[in-house]
């Protein structure tokens, strides 16, 4: 079977502390997986060193195709609109302008947000800069979503949308990590992992 993802024999320590002790995993396409952990087990540690931000001290890290990454803390710049936003990561993506317009669009009628693409992301509420953070990660189509604690301020509609989306996007061939504090919908994963202790089991 084809690997999107796979992760061998990670460790990552800062100082003393080993945070990730010999982590290894493995993705396929049009699966749903889940990563499980209390706060401060190295989550988002990992899935920085995934998504290549961070350095392992040992280990390797191979991916196959197109990474959307959605962190937990939004990374957007206050003083651009919505708009504004779009267009910049897709010119970072390399997205022509007519298929950027018809994706930020589609992207921006399914979250319910159009009626912002004006506004800067310093008058947003968190939920629509989520919603933002979201829908610049599917962008440009990836092959393997990363999320980290993906719908924390979503409402129950958006919510709803989100694991609707999951399903749409496995259908079409993508991967999904989806990496929290507290794992819902529990029946929709094809595997879920738990990180304790700076081990996944």
């Amino acid at each position: 079977m084809t690997r999107i993802l796979k992760v061998e024999n990670i460790d990552k320590a800062f100082g003393k502390n080993k945070v990730l002790k010999n982590i290894s995993l493995e993705m396929s396409p049009a699966l749903l997986y889940g990563i499980v952990g209390e706060n401060g087990s190295g989550k988002s540690t990992l899935l920085k060193i995934i998504v290549g931000e961070w350095k392992p001290d040992r280990g390797i890290v191979s991916v196959s195709g197109r990474l959307g990454y959605c962190p937990q803390e939004t990374l957007l710049f206050s003083l651009l609109t919505v708009d504004e936003h779009f267009h910049y990561f897709g010119e970072a993506y390399g997205i022509g302008k007519e298929e950027l317009g018809r994706r930020s669009e589609s992207l921006m009628n399914y979250f319910n947000f159009t009626k912002y693409r004006n506004y800067r992301i310093a008058n947003l509420s968190g939920g629509t800069q989520q919603k933002l953070s979201l829908a610049i990660s599917l962008l440009h189509n990836p092959d393997l979503l990363i999320l980290d604690e993906p719908y924390n301020g979503f409402d129950w509609d958006t919510y709803l949308l989100f694991w609707d989306l999951t399903d749409k996007l496995r259908s079409e061939g993508c991967a999904i990590l989806v990496v929290t504090h507290m794992l819902t919908e529990k029946k929709r994963f094809d595997r879920i992992f738990n990180l304790e202790l700076g081990q996944l089991s």
